[in-house]
């Protein structure tokens, strides 16, 4: 469905907004505005990093931004993110989208005055902003308290295993995110050029390293709070091994004993002796102190 958001003749460029694409949509656009095939192509296919691509006369763009809901058990591309494509040169901006958006509705429903819609190069880089924003958001509003409730975990509960899964889908998450972040770059670099350079791109400059810092660093923490949690796992696995083997230390020469004088020869004279099931009882007692005064001088109990 096409809606044309602003004319050439008020705002000084056209735009075009498309929601849910198909082929019949570019039919008029492509011939008015020389939209190449392959971008075409691109924008109609489900999936694709974000990029940045100049054509003759125009400019293609892919950016992502935050789904507003997704499974927490979420690791594609497609669930965790929303996909605009963009044609933009200075005299038209064409947005192409399959979901609902708030950051460009929002943008949609700006005074047509506002410094953000004055020319079409800022409204892209307002769409990058805002795109890269989510990101933000998520970071800060929700990734970074799961992963202080993990640590929590760790640190101070005996029951862990639960939140493995969990933190396993939180890692794959941030580790999805920082490719995105990383294709930014490119992006935001274009916008960063000496004539394009101004106040706003260097807010989106300052946004994007903002981001990529928090999600370099998370990430990082994410990775060792994993690491951290199979030493601890791996150290309760040692303390139960030290323990069962403490245990069959004590018990080898007394079951040794037990054994010999259960093998039942008829010629065992200590079985007739009076004070025999006594005696053994005391040498086994004393076994078991001899082992447990051992362990106590290796510190090993």
């Amino acid at each position: 469905m096409i809606t044309q958001i602003n004319s050439k003749e008020e705002h000084g460029y056209d735009w075009y907004d498309i929601f849910n694409p198909s082929m019949e949509d570019f039919e008029t656009l492509k011939d008015k505005f020389k939209l190449h095939d392959a971008s075409i192509k691109d924008c109609l296919e489900i999936g694709h990093l974000p990029k940045i691509e100049e054509f003759e006369n125009y400019h293609f763009l892919i950016i992502r931004s935050i789904a507003e809901k997704f499974p927490e058990n979420s690791d594609t591309l497609t669930d965790l993110t929303n996909r605009i494509s963009i044609f933009y040169n200075e005299d038209f901006i064409i947005t192409v989208h399959r979901h609902q958006l708030s950051l460009l509705s929002e943008l949609i429903n700006l005074d047509k005055t506002n410094k953000r819609l004055k020319s079409s190069k800022s409204l892209v880089n307002s769409l990058v902003s805002s795109s890269i924003k989510t990101f933000e958001k998520l970071i800060i509003e929700d990734l970074s308290l799961k992963l202080d409730d993990y640590e929590e975990i760790v640190f101070l509960h005996s029951r862990r295993k639960p939140f493995l899964q969990k933190l396993y889908y939180l890692k794959r998450q941030i580790d999805l995110i920082r490719i995105i972040i990383t294709l930014y770059k490119d992006i935001v670099d274009y916008f960063h050029m000496p004539e394009y350079k101004n106040i706003y791109t260097q807010d989106l400059r300052d946004i994007y390293s903002r981001t990529n810092t928090l999600y370099r660093n998370t990430g990082e923490n994410t990775a060792q709070l994993l690491s951290l949690y199979f030493n601890i796992e791996s150290n309760h696995t040692n303390e139960i091994m030290r323990i069962l083997t403490i245990i069959s230390v004590f018990f080898m020469p007394l079951t040794f004993i037990v054994g010999v004088y259960g093998m039942n020869f008829k010629n065992m004279p200590e079985l007739e002796w009076y004070y025999g099931y006594p005696f053994l009882m005391v040498v086994m007692i004393l076994i078991s102190f001899i082992i447990f005064i051992w362990f106590k001088r290796k510190r090993w109990l």
